[in-house]
Order: structure tokens, then C-alpha cells, then sequence
């Protein structure tokens, strides 16, 4: 008799980690129904996308539009600043789809997101803890002017 583990592998679509996103459950609320009981509550569980949150979303549909006109190539960079779950969205659809991905985060960025974004392959470039989230900007806005095609 075969694993049960490999029956149910075998029976799993082939789709890419990109079509899991934003195909998340929606999770009845039922305790909001014993104050409401003429309405019924959902809540979309945006932790089940697989960078674990909504920020996959919005990345992946300015990915695809600067695709779709052409603003972004192989050839070019995806940059950003980050300091946190859009920074692992970047990383996580340009590894999927093979575009370089540098992200300037502020110095004082958790491990775990640094180790999320360096697993994806992306390049992560730190600036000072104490300019935060501004000094991150100012940096990948200093990256754009001097290397323009990224």
C-alpha cells in the first residue's frame, strides 16, 4: 500500500508559488454574529499567501505591470526600500520569475526578515538604524540615480 503522504503529493496541481498568491480562505467570524446575527463576517487569511501576507499582493501586481509595459525587463534590478513584508514579496516573486531583487532596509531590521530575503536570493544593502525607514529611502533613491537601468 503506498504512503499516504506520496498519494496526496501526487494529487497536488503543478502551478507556480506566484497562482497561490492572493488565493487565500476566507474564515467565518461567527462570535461577530452573536452581537450582528442578520449579518455574516469573513475575514481573508492573507498569512496563507506565501510570503505570509497581504504585502504579496500589491508586489506581485506592480511586478506584473511594469511587465506588461515594459519597465521591467531580465536585464533590469528590482529595488526597493523595505522593512519588511513587501521587501519578502519582492524577493520571493523575483526568485520565482529570475529578476535580481536589491533591498535597502534600515540596519535594525529583525533576523528573520533578513534571512527570509536572503533565502529568496535577494540582496539586502543596510542603512543606519537611526535614519529608519527615510535613510533606507534616500539610499534606494541614490541607487536609482547612479545606476539608472535598475
Amino acid at each position: 500500500m503506498p504512503h499516504r503522504a506520496l498519494s496526496l503529493i501526487e494529487n497536488l496541481p503543478d502551478q507556480s508559488i506566484l497562482q497561490r498568491i492572493g488565493n487565500t480562505p476566507l474564515i467565518r467570524i461567527r462570535l461577530l454574529e452573536k452581537e450582528f446575527p442578520h449579518i455574516t463576517f469573513y475575514a481573508k487569511a492573507e498569512w496563507f499567501n506565501p510570503g505570509g501576507s497581504v504585502k504579496d499582493r500589491p508586489a506581485l501586481r506592480m511586478i506584473e505591470e511594469a511587465e506588461r509595459t515594459g519597465e521591467l525587463t531580465v536585464e533590469r534590478v528590482i529595488l526597493d526600500s523595505t522593512s519588511g513584508n513587501t521587501g519578502i514579496a519582492y524577493a520571493l516573486i523575483g526568485a520565482a520569475k529570475g529578476y535580481q531583487v536589491k533591498l535597502v532596509m534600515p540596519a535594525n531590521v529583525n533576523e528573520e526578515r533578513r534571512e527570509i530575503v536572503k533565502a529568496f536570493g535577494a540582496e539586502a544593502i543596510f542603512t543606519s538604524a537611526l535614519e529608519g525607514s527615510d535613510g533606507a529611502i534616500r539610499e534606494a533613491h541614490r541607487m536609482k540615480e547612479a545606476a539608472p537601468g535598475v
